[in-house]
């Protein structure tokens, strides 16, 4: 039960958080390029038609055959999963517990202290929860980012729960 943080106070929702199953999230970043790359978000139809035409220009020039490369890249992904250093983003899990409309701010509890951000800031939080391909059992089970990457180098450890006050 160590692994469970819980995400209270001023929700509509309580929401459990499980930091060992997001592995398996699509929505996974890697932590060692997240933060230095200068991209800005954009719109999801302009992601979409993005991928789309890759897809496209792929198959124009491999074929629409399933090409050897297709099975090396599946390897190099797995690989990535074993050795690689990923979080998730906050803001999902923020979103479906439906903050009350006078909360203001996140309290992020650890074994220590208590940190307090405006909740605005709280949602772009990045959940760091691997590192090197293996959960942070250590000072874990998640390390907080904030999202400019301020903190990159000494994240807030040894989280225990989040509250919205």
């Amino acid at each position: 039960m160590e692994n469970i943080i819980v995400l209270s106070g001023k929700v509509k929702y309580t929401i459990t958080l499980e930091p060992t199953v997001w592995i398996f999230d699509d929505r996974k970043i890697d932590l060692t390029t997240y933060f230095s790359s200068t991209s800005n978000p954009s719109n999801e139809l302009e992601e979409y038609t993005k991928s789309i035409s890759k897809h496209w220009d792929r198959e124009i020039t491999e074929g629409a055959i399933y090409p050897p490369t297709l099975k090396t890249e599946k390897k190099y992904e797995k690989e990535k999963v074993l050795t690689g250093s990923f979080g998730i983003p906050f803001q999902p899990f923020l979103k479906n517990a439906e903050p009350d409309e006078t909360a203001a701010f996140l309290v992020i509890k650890t074994a220590t202290l208590e940190h307090e951000i405006p909740l605005e800031k709280a949602m772009n939080l990045v959940l760091g929860f691997s590192n090197a391909g293996k959960p942070l059992s250590e000072d874990g089970p998640v390390h907080v980012y904030f999202g400019d990457g301020s903190n990159q180098q000494e994240p807030i450890k040894h989280v225990r729960e989040f509250i919205v006050k």
